[in-house]
């Protein structure tokens, strides 16, 4: 009955506060000539030797990339492999797992509930998932798993989840080996899982464990957007994937991103590779099942790792940024909503770098600009746990994905010299 009743509640939040028509309307991504947008043809073709050379060296084993400009797609291209047992051809269309790009759609959708007025930012998450309260920080870690703390001088708010200040860790991919004891030990899962357990079970295990450091004090990449995943369903009343479909996917075109492909698209779905002894092959289930998308009981999603798309599909989810918050005629977010999310969030908790967290994507800085090789000031993007990578560049009106599907492969370069390359291209 419990169920029933939040699945009714959560169809009537849906439809009291869908998204709502602008009176802005920006078309859907569609194909057209390089020229059209400023950008040159003769240029672009670098990207294609670019790649084809990685592939060559066996850095990586294929890529799909695309470059879009003003709202046209102007490079679109996939090379290589997408599984190279099988010798199965990479296609524009393929699948990819897109782990920590998810956190961007996860930031979203909670600032859709903020947009309707649902909490503050610096709410303690306490006041919604009960199970945070009394946090305590790590003082010492024992040989046989128990754990001296000391109580957090503050409580973690929304801000800290969203910005990787709140303390949490992120267990077996943790860069403090005690944590990733810890997490183990209590049973979290990390990234995703084909387990039988939800979002909710594994964040309520989260909630009692101890914290790196004070929230606030320091930048720890974490689990903090599974948190924000399951806080979503607290204030929606609906499970995270049909929110997302309704609210984000449906809107603006997503027909092909989801937490786990029906049998139609799973032929679709790129293989996680590794190298071994200088051949390509399948990853091996670690920690997790890279087939999780396909595979178990598919009961889990991570706000912050879960969901699978196509490079043609994050184009529109950033295009709508590019955009302030509207496609199709379609508005997500209020234009003053994006322009107060892409400001630095976390003063520079993160160190002089050239870039600052913003709310939902890492925002290259003035310094980041002086560099070089990272585009203009105001670019965003972010990249996922299994080589993915994009950016959106709001001056030029530019983005750029390349999609890739290995893990410990760390002699690949695609990533740093893809944005030197579209920069190059743009020709006005």
């Amino acid at each position: 009955m419990k169920k029933l009743f939040l699945l009714l509640f959560g169809i009537y939040t849906l439809t009291s506060f869908a998204q709502t028509a602008s009176i802005k309307k920006s078309p859907f991504l569609t194909e057209a000539s390089a020229e059209s947008v400023g950008m040159s043809t003769e240029r672009l073709a670098k990207i294609d030797a670019m790649i084809k050379e990685s592939i060559e060296k066996s850095e990586i084993p294929g890529a799909v990339a695309l470059v879009a400009r003003n709202g046209k797609i102007v490079y679109y291209k996939s090379f290589g492999l997408a599984d190279n047992q099988s010798g199965k051809a990479l296609k524009n269309d393929a699948i990819f797992r897109i782990a920590s790009q998810t956190k961007a759609i996860t930031a979203t959708a909670l600032m859709m509930l903020w947009e309707e007025g649902k909490f503050k930012l610096d709410d303690p998450i306490s006041k919604y998932i009960p199970e945070f309260k009394n946090e305590q920080v790590l003082d010492t870690l024992y040989e046989n798993g128990t754990y001296k703390t000391t109580p957090a001088k503050r409580p973690i708010t929304i801000r800290h989840l969203l910005t990787h200040t709140s303390g949490i860790g992120y267990g077996a991919i943790d860069s403090d080996n005690r944590f990733k004891r810890i997490y183990k030990d209590a049973g979290v899962t990390d990234l995703f899982t084909t387990e039988n357990i939800s979002i909710e079970e594994s964040v309520k295990k989260l909630a009692k464990l101890p914290l790196h450091h004070n929230p606030g004090e320091k930048f720890t990449y974490s689990e903090g957007l599974d948190v924000v995943g399951y806080l979503i369903e607290k204030i929606s009343g609906m499970p995270i994937d049909q929110f997302y479909k309704t609210r984000i996917f449906i809107p603006l075109g997503m027909n092909d991103t989801q937490f786990y492909l029906p049998e139609s698209k799973q032929n679709r779905l790129v293989s996680i590779q590794k190298k071994d002894n200088g051949n390509w092959i399948k990853y091996p289930v670690t920690f997790y099942d890279p087939d999780y998308p396909i595979k178990g009981a598919q009961r889990f999603f991570s706000g912050g790792a879960g969901l699978s798309s196509t490079a043609k599909d994050y184009a529109a989810f950033l295009q709508m940024y590019l955009n302030k918050g509207e496609l199709n005629g379609i508005r997500l977010l209020s234009r003053t909503t994006v322009e107060f999310m892409m400001q630095n969030q976390m003063g520079n908790l993160r160190g002089d770098n050239g870039a600052y967290y913003a709310l939902a994507f890492e925002v290259v800085d003035k310094k980041g600009e002086s560099l070089g090789g990272r585009n203009s000031e105001g670019t965003f993007g972010w990249g996922g746990y299994f080589n993915t990578q994009y950016f959106a560049d709001p001056k030029e009106n530019v983005i750029g994905i390349i999609m890739k599907q290995t893990q410990g492969a760390n002699t690949d370069t695609t990533d740093w010299k893809f944005h030197q390359l579209v920069g190059q291209s743009i020709d006005d």
